[in-house]
């Protein structure tokens, strides 16, 4: 078997087709408490614009992630206050790459000077936190966010 080929683009590289097929799984929804609107060409487009802009703004953002050439997700990083916090929500035929894909991102996060640390919110439904473990993540505590409480996790990214 072929080993995949991981690679990012720029969500704007994404069919809105994909993205909005990808976030209307319903599976989507047991792990993204904010995920709570049926998604289409619009929400997909306001959303992709919405990452835009925190590439104008920080220099860094969300990428759309292939593997071997076709979409399985999206991901990277948000300035949020003083913390960059790293997302992934891959398909659910991509989860078992999600160490793969936040190993390639984690480098690109531990080659910017700008990150020293990255964090990360999961929701009280996540019970397997093995790969945070394995990636040497340390949990801070709950935090509230959008109305839904998250469990933040924190990475050093500086040797």
């Amino acid at each position: 078997m072929a080993k995949s080929e991981i690679s990012f683009v720029r969500l704007t590289e994404v069919a809105l087709g994909d993205i909005v097929s990808h976030m209307s799984d319903a599976r989507m929804a047991e792990h993204m408490p904010l995920l709570t609107t049926a998604w289409d060409d619009q929400i997909a487009a306001t959303f992709v614009q919405t990452k835009e802009s925190c590439w104008q703004r920080d220099g860094l953002g969300h990428w759309g992630i292939l593997e071997n050439g076709a979409y399985i997700g999206w991901g990277g990083f948000q300035k949020e206050g003083d913390d960059w916090d790293f997302g992934l929500v891959l398909k659910p035929a991509a989860f078992g790459l999600g160490m793969q894909v936040a190993k390639l991102a984690l480098a690109r996060a531990a080659a910017d000077p700008r990150i020293p640390y990255v964090t990360f919110l999961l929701p009280p439904s996540r019970k397997n936190l093995g790969a945070l473990k394995r990636l040497g993540a340390d949990y801070l505590g709950t935090v509230e966010y959008d109305g839904e409480v998250f469990r933040k996790f924190r990475l050093q990214t500086e040797a």
